[in-house]
């Protein structure tokens, strides 16, 4: 099963001047099986805010092996009912982190992440997280 790797799983291992092993390992077995997926929000989110010109390009070059899902509008439509579903239930979340449920329900993949977010929205969404021992 495929993953889709959120931001902060990618911080944790490209962006820390020492990065988390666990997170690494694992991310490089993902990497190792061709199971990693990313989308355009995602790299977006992982790419702003470097001020280092050359540590822009040095991720931006690593990233560039991985090729963006292609968002289509049933992807938006699915994020907007998810956030819907989480609102009346009480539970807030960004646009981007509903995008991202959206895409790992439609194209069926795990979510890697660290955020707890995900966690409160597992209860009303059928999302699937990758846990360091899931897949």
């Amino acid at each position: 099963m495929k993953a889709l790797v959120d931001t902060c799983i990618w911080s944790q291992v490209l962006r820390r001047k020492e990065p988390n092993n666990e997170f690494t390992q694992k991310l490089g077995e993902l990497v190792s099986d061709s199971r990693v997926e990313i989308i355009g929000p995602i790299r977006q989110e992982l790419l702003s805010g470097i001020s280092d010109p050359n540590q822009f390009i040095k991720l931006k070059n690593h990233l560039a092996s991985f090729e963006d899902i292609a968002l289509r509008t049933e992807h938006f439509v699915k994020a907007s009912e998810f956030s819907n579903i989480c609102r009346a239930n009480g539970v807030q979340g960004s646009t981007i982190d509903f995008l991202i449920c959206s895409v790992a329900v439609t194209e069926n993949l795990f979510i890697f992440t660290t955020d707890k977010d995900f966690d409160n929205y597992a209860q009303y969404l059928p999302i699937r997280l990758y846990k360091l021992f899931t897949i």
